[in-house]
């Protein structure tokens, strides 16, 4: 009956520990190199020392970004698995007071007393599927889906790499002006902003407008920074 109910339609997944580093760090790495490259040539017209800040910028961030999102999501696991392990004891300890306390969230939701007894008593015969269904309910996640801290780590990894090599890529090319990065990176960011659209309810060119303007202020400012630092000759 279930399997009919929802064959009408699909979920995307919003719990997995890719999606997020995945967007944050193409995001961020488009964004930081665009700016860190900005700032460089606004203080240097020297091309080789451009591109050896887009590079250095490209490693420093991808390793950071990489390492940052392993501890992070590592740390949260961590809490989380120890709150599993409380809700275990719990319901090694006190079975009964775990279960009156399963069917009165059944009652809470507009069960009938009677029911949410009966599918409590069900339910808690089978210990972990009884520690499932009340870390659902008192703590918002499943002991089976936690996050991965290595697919968080290289989707972060990979995908700021992939954002910061864009602004950086007309220079290793042979360019000569920061337009054309400049350019690259614009369109980049535009379409990086419009492709999220596909996944949150924002319209494309909202999100595609709102992220090319993030990256060119962010690159503006750099390039003036840059370019006060050269002309001042420190």
């Amino acid at each position: 009956m279930s399997s009919r109910a929802e064959s009408h339609h699909q979920h995307r997944d919003v719990t997995g520990g890719w999606l997020r580093p995945s967007v944050f760090g193409a995001m961020d790495g488009l964004v930081s190199n665009f700016a860190l490259i900005a700032g460089v040539a606004g203080g240097t017209a020297n091309t080789r020392v451009i591109a050896l800040g887009g590079v250095a910028g490209l490693a420093a961030g991808a390793l950071s970004m990489a390492g940052g999102e392993y501890v992070s999501v590592a740390s949260q696991r961590e809490l989380a698995q120890a709150e599993i392990d409380v809700e275990r004891r719990e319901l090694a300890r006190h079975p009964d007071d775990e279960r009156a306390e399963l069917a009165q969230s059944f009652v809470d939701q507009g069960v009938t007393p009677e029911l949410a007894d009966e599918v409590a008593r069900q339910i808690s015969q089978h210990p972990e599927r009884a520690l499932d269904v009340h870390t659902r309910a008192e703590l918002g996640i499943t002991p089976g889906e936690l996050p991965s801290p290595m697919v968080a780590a290289v989707s972060s990894f990979l995908s700021f790499s992939v954002g910061a090599l864009l602004p950086l890529l007309p220079y290793l090319l042979g360019a000569e002006d920061l337009m054309v990065s400049a350019v690259v990176s614009c369109v980049a960011l535009f379409a990086a902003g419009a492709a999220v659209s596909a996944i949150t309810a924002r319209s494309w060119w909202y999100s595609g407008l709102r992220q090319f303007l993030v990256g060119a202020v962010a690159a503006g400012v750099t390039f003036g920074v840059g370019n006060m630092i050269g002309v001042a000759g420190l």
